[in-house]
């Protein structure tokens, strides 16, 4: 004879029920549907009516997937099931598939109810407890895990179909950005990413500490611009202060440079999906290809994995900067004469032998002297860099557009912030509303932070186009009289760090020696009139044009 697989039935017994309702739907769009969680509850209440049952407790997930146990509703009912001494023996639901869509999950839990005393009753497939209903119940367990994987194929290929058309496919807008209508399709609306005056301004300020500083110091690494924004009283969209993980989340989302990336991850694992699978949507970028790029090489060079920390701690002048012109490799400290004498030589031909490298060494204070001299007399003087710097007028100008649009869209904001202050004050003043009223308070407080968050953003943008925001000839000559001093005088991690911040490479041959630097970081250093050391560069050599600076 076979076994039953439960504890005694309490249907067997036919002892009064107290039982459990466990409601839940996926989609806003279900909950306007027969799947409704009040009709779920109309539903489980006339059938408990029916059988005597007690509703003793109700559990209601809303807008929460079947396939998986991350549900606090259920999780509260699991806990309270089993504690032991439940205040219910039944747990109720519409169909097998509200509670769970994963046969593995329903069965143990089915398995974890009955060790209680409790069983899971469903009131659209009422099943008993013998076998062959075991087996129905499992079928339907595996039948609606089908249907669920099936379902997510099939809505997953329409959202890719919707971003190829470049349209927005309804998740929350990153920071900087908001979701406007772009067109009809019958009854549903199409929806794009545009951007949002006042956030995009805080995303520019974002970049501009990463990639240039403050004005005061040099660039900032994620922690101390994170620190710099909340000092400062700028939040999150929902009024949180800044984190390094949203902060490099941030910097480091290829949105921003116009290509947002829809289908990047699984969502239950979070792992990266294939490249090929993704799909590139263009939105307007926040900010320009070029300094994106440029802050993914500087988080990079940052990163100890890419740079180890004796490139900006070792003990001699030019530790990280000077390589090998034959392998690529460091140029590293060695010795002779019990110290007497130091040399830079090769790092791959003293580790590995002369197979990987033949190697070459200089005498450390002639490479010191030729590199800061040759940098002092032939890059640092007003002409050079005036010369190096000849394109930044017309990028200058041409960003002169971009801003006059840029402080239209904030003067709107603004102006749309204050209208509706103003027309809330007039409500107030002719008696359509009562001042008291703490719903009106707290729309007045709302509006008033809009307008002082647009007011920030607008006096930011304003201040960008002050003649001290410019590059001129007074600012050349300031840092070049500034740098000759910093490189040339003074301790050696002093002098090591205004090197890093100005070259990238400095290439030791036979018969030359060549320096490598960029025009950026001129353009950086001269803004801020050598104000400060700008952290690790990345290693990617365009001023050096032409060979002129070579020694």
């Amino acid at each position: 004879m076979a076994r039953p697989d439960h504890a005694a039935s309490p249907d067997s017994q036919n002892s009064p029920h107290r039982a459990a309702l466990y409601m839940r739907v996926s989609t806003g769009r279900q909950a306007e549907s027969d799947l409704s969680i009040p009709d779920q509850r109309r539903q489980l209440a006339a059938f408990c009516a029916t059988r005597g049952w007690e509703v003793a407790a109700e559990f209601v997930d809303a807008g929460l997937s079947g396939t998986d146990d991350n549900r606090p509703q259920l999780q509260r009912l699991l806990d309270m099931a089993t504690a032991g001494d439940a205040p219910f023996d039944a747990v109720v639901v519409h169909s097998f598939s509200r509670f769970a869509r994963d046969h593995f999950a329903l069965e143990y839990h089915v398995r974890r109810f009955r060790k209680h005393g409790i069983r899971l009753v469903s009131i659209t497939q009422d099943l008993g407890d013998d076998p062959m209903s075991v087996m129905v119940r499992q079928v339907f367990a595996l039948f609606d895990e089908y249907q669920s994987k099936e379902n997510g194929k099939h809505v997953l290929r329409a959202m890719q179909e919707n971003a190829r058309q470049g349209f927005w496919n309804g998740a929350a807008a990153p920071y900087g950005y908001a979701i406007v209508a772009a067109e009809q399709r019958g009854a549903k609306t199409k929806k794009k990413l545009a951007i949002d005056p006042v956030e995009s301004e805080v995303v520019r300020l974002i970049f501009k500490l990463i990639r240039e500083g403050d004005g005061t110091s040099g660039p900032m690494g994620v922690k101390a611009a994170a620190t710099w924004l909340n000092d400062h009283g700028y939040r999150t969209r929902r009024g949180a202060r800044w984190g390094i993980g949203p902060l490099h989340k941030l910097i480091t989302s290829t949105t921003y440079k116009g290509e947002h990336r829809f289908n990047r991850k699984v969502w239950k694992t979070r792992e990266e999906k294939p490249v090929a699978e993704q799909i590139v949507v263009p939105v307007d970028p926040i900010i320009d290809a070029k300094t994106f790029d440029a802050v993914q090489a500087q988080l990079k060079a940052r990163n100890p994995k890419s740079t180890a920390p004796r490139t900006v701690t070792g003990p001699i002048l030019l530790t990280g900067l000077a390589t090998c012109a034959s392998c690529g490799g460091g140029m590293t400290l060695r010795t002779g004469k019990s110290g007497r004498y130091r040399y830079y030589a090769c790092a791959t031909c003293a580790q590995k032998g002369k197979s990987a490298c033949k190697g070459r060494s200089i005498p450390m204070d002639k490479l010191d002297t030729a590199v800061t001299e040759r940098l002092a007399d032939q890059l640092l003087t007003p002409e050079r860099v005036e010369a190096l710097l000849a394109g930044l007028l017309e990028r200058q100008t041409a960003r002169d557009a971009d801003h006059g649009r840029r402080l239209t869209m904030l003067r709107g904001k603004l102006t749309d912030a204050e209208d509706r202050l103003k027309r809330l004050y007039q409500a107030i003043e002719n008696g359509v509303a009562d001042p008291a009223d703490p719903t009106l308070k707290e729309r007045i407080e709302t509006i008033r932070t809009e307008r002082d968050i647009a007011q920030v953003a607008f006096d930011r943008a304003v201040a960008e186009l002050r003649p001290e925001a410019r590059i001129t000839a007074d600012k050349i000559a300031a840092f070049v009289e500034v740098m000759r001093n910093n490189v040339t005088d003074g301790p050696i991690p002093f002098r090591r760090a205004w090197l890093r911040a100005m070259i990238d490479n400095v290439e030791v041959d036979d018969d030359e020696i060549r320096i490598h630097g960029r025009r950026t970081v001129l353009e950086r250093l001269v803004m801020g009139e050598g104000a400060a050391p700008a952290g690790v560069p990345s290693f990617v050599r365009k001023w050096r044009a032409r060979k002129d600076s070579n020694l």
